[in-house]
């Protein structure tokens, strides 16, 4: 039975559109993260990262934290979401102000915030994040501390980070329903920054490409600020359902064969190597297995990876990513999974290209620290760093309508509803 809940935890939600997963974390003394529990469920209620079904999404929830709860030994009731539909917009906002010479004051950067809030126009849309990223004395950029320092002009430049309202509400909506409070929704591009690059990476230019199951986020990444977004609707559930296609087979076999044959390669060896496959009748009558090579599995991949690859150079090069030399591009999520695929991107974009995979964090189990789990992590980092956030409410705070000492409780019955 889980213990009593921890206020001071950290918990992550990843609701993506293959799985759901959580993590339990508490800082250490020392500041660092330390997992105390982790939670993972199929994702049966998210198409392309939007809640396509509600109650379907609202129990993959409840049972990934429950999980969770049980590993970590107790019970949470704020959560962190990620949140990855094609509806993100990043911009970069510049505010500046007269100092006069003087010394800056602590009250000077207020004033400076409060100029920033009044500029920046949601246009309708919702402020997932308004993070002042590096300040501006007398034109010289790249000021991290501006404090006690003299100046004629101050300025910021603020990194805005804007969604759609309804997908928010709905992914809000979902975690709401499996009693848990939502402390926080975070672009899943600048979680996954977080994880798998390196400060120096972020700071002198890098392409983040996340290939997710339904989703391929393609980020811009220069100044340590994300500075462009595109989202792809293709992701690594598409070649799971080519496969599934090509060969007659269900998507559970089809996922199977690209996990243990699949590459993004071709090999010689390829065409002598085969795999046995059942395909599915209409009548569920037993049919004898057929054999494919290797090579046919590898061509129906490729085919697919060769779209994909070509709309996430397209995607660059409309961000302005246009020079090879210096410009390094990070693959993950669980598309990087692939056998060979860093090398076949490397070819197909005519750039460096490494596998992105989470940073080390004390107590992560070996089966999360891949890229499928890049998001979740930094979700974690996220919440665990501690900046100034000039955003008004992302999503209007629900009314409770329960008793907080009994959310384990409801969660239980309601899942156990729903099962029986």
């Amino acid at each position: 039975m889980a213990g009593p809940r921890n206020e001071s935890l950290i918990t992550a939600i990843d609701i993506g559109s293959w799985k759901v997963s959580a993590l339990i974390a508490r800082k250490t003394e020392s500041g660092a993260l330390a997992v105390l529990g982790t939670g993972q469920r199929e994702s049966r209620g998210v198409r392309r990262g939007f809640v396509a079904d509600m109650e379907r999404t609202e129990l993959a929830v409840r049972e990934t934290i429950e999980q969770a709860e049980k590993v970590a030994g107790t019970n949470i009731e704020k959560v962190v979401l990620s949140f990855s539909a094609g509806s993100i917009e990043s911009k970069v906002e510049p505010v500046e102000m007269t100092i006069g010479g003087r010394v800056i004051e602590q009250a000077d950067i207020d004033a400076l915030f409060d100029r920033a809030r009044e500029r920046i126009d949601p246009e309708g849309r919702v402020i997932l994040q308004a993070h002042p990223a590096l300040y501006t004395i007398d034109n010289m950029r790249g000021v991290t501390r501006p404090l006690d320092l003299h100046a004629e002009r101050l300025g910021v430049d603020v990194h805005v980070v804007l969604a759609d309202g309804a997908p928010l509400r709905n992914l809000d909506t979902a975690v709401r329903g499996a009693y848990l409070d939502v402390g926080g929704i975070v672009a899943a591009p600048v979680a996954t920054a977080m994880a798998c690059l390196s400060d120096e990476e972020r700071d002198l230019g890098v392409a983040l490409v996340e290939l997710g199951a339904g989703v391929t986020n393609v980020s811009l990444h220069i100044g340590g600020m994300l500075v462009g977004l595109r989202s792809i609707p293709i992701g690594a559930a598409d070649i799971t359902d080519d496969i599934a296609s090509a060969f007659g087979i269900r998507r559970s076999q089809a996922e199977r064969m690209k996990c243990f044959y699949g590459s993004a390669l071709q090999n010689p060896r390829d065409f002598r190597e085969t795999i046995e496959i059942a395909p599915v009748t209409s009548s569920g009558e037993k049919v004898e297995p057929r054999k494919v090579t290797r090579a046919e599995l590898v061509g129906v991949i490729c085919e697919r990876l060769g779209r994909l690859m070509g709309e996430v150079s397209k995607a660059l090069n409309d961000m302005g990513f246009s020079q090879p030399v210096g410009r390094q591009v990070v693959l993950t999520g669980g598309g990087a999974e692939l056998k060979g695929i860093a090398d076949y991107a490397q070819t197909a974009l005519g750039r460096a290209v490494r596998i992105g995979r989470p940073k080390e964090i004390e107590g992560l189990p070996d089966a999360h620290r891949g890229p499928a789990f890049s998001t979740l992590v930094g979700l974690a980092f996220h919440a665990a760093t501690e900046r100034v956030d000039l955003k008004f409410n992302p999503v209007a705070a629900q009314p409770a309508a329960r008793l907080r000492w009994t959310d384990a409780v409801r969660r239980m019955f309601s899942t156990m509803k729903t099962q029986y």
